[in-house]
């Protein structure tokens, strides 16, 4: 009889343990943070206005270079809206919870 309970105190230990381990390793595991696909979402829209901002300087506000670049910023600036609701203003330097950067 005591090798029967004996089994069951060590399973019964065995068990606790998994289950201990089990929390441990998911309260060690960081979660998914949204910040690291907002800095994304903030350097692509940084390089987009890069590239307008040079497309203006070599072909002009109005040229045909300059407003494609436009239209990749703009798609950008919808990526991340939809991922995040919100999008890098990159010449205010902050983020807008508002769909507005069409504008003025």
């Amino acid at each position: 009889m005591n090798i029967k309970n004996g089994g069951f105190k060590k399973r019964k230990v065995v068990w606790a343990s998994l289950v201990m381990g089990a929390l441990l390793w998911f309260a060690a595991v960081p979660p998914a943070r949204g910040d690291d696909g907002r800095h994304k979402c903030q350097h692509r829209i940084h390089q987009a206005e890069m590239k307008l901002d040079q497309a203006i300087r070599k072909h002009g506000e109005r040229s045909h270079q300059a407003e494609d670049r436009r239209r990749d910023l703009n798609r950008q600036r919808e990526r991340c809206w939809n991922e995040f609701h919100s999008w890098w203003n990159e010449h205010e330097g902050r983020w807008h919870d508002q769909r507005d950067w069409d504008r003025p």
